[in-house]
């Protein structure tokens, strides 16, 4: 495996794996430790946690997942290294979905609510607006980027057996 494929392969496995681990972390503790919040506690909290998200930190590990995994693509199809190249594109395909499920329910999902709370509405009803959706979404995003993780690990194995 030359250095920049393996180094590519590497990247975009660390940042999938790290929203994967993002994403099931809302899953497995976040949400439910605010489900046992008060409306308006659940509202603040998640306006706050939308609004400190947008850092270079994630914005890195959220579209390097998805230009890694692209790049990491390309350069296993010229020159005969395509042993990998299924699991590759089995992991962009799983993470492409993760992108369109937070584009069309979880982001604006996060413009309603704070839109809604940015003139005052009932914290009840914003909550019921947003709350079993968001997380019903969410935890789709953790099962969709955990198997994109999966298989760039198994394109990982794949790529050093043949290199091997």
């Amino acid at each position: 495996m030359t250095a920049l494929r393996a180094g590519t392969l590497l990247l975009a496995t660390l940042t999938t794996g790290l929203m994967a681990g993002l994403f099931a972390g809302f899953a497995y503790a976040v949400m439910p430790g605010l489900s046992r919040v008060d409306d308006r506690t659940f509202v603040t909290t998640m306006r706050s946690i939308n609004q400190a998200i947008l850092n270079g930190w994630f914005a890195l590990c959220f579209g390097g997942a998805l230009v890694c995994t692209l790049a990491a693509v390309l350069l296993h199809l010229p020159g005969g290294r395509r042993a990998p190249l299924p699991w590759l594109l089995a992991a962009l395909l799983l993470y492409g979905l993760v992108l369109a499920v937070t584009a069309a329910v979880n982001v604006p999902l996060n413009d309603r609510l704070a839109a809604g709370a940015a003139r005052a509405a009932d914290p009840a009803q914003l909550r019921a607006m947003f709350e079993s959706t968001w997380v019903r979404w969410n935890v789709v995003r953790a099962v969709l980027n955990t198997a994109a993780l999966g298989c760039l690990g198994w394109a990982l194995l794949v790529a050093r057996s043949v290199a091997g």
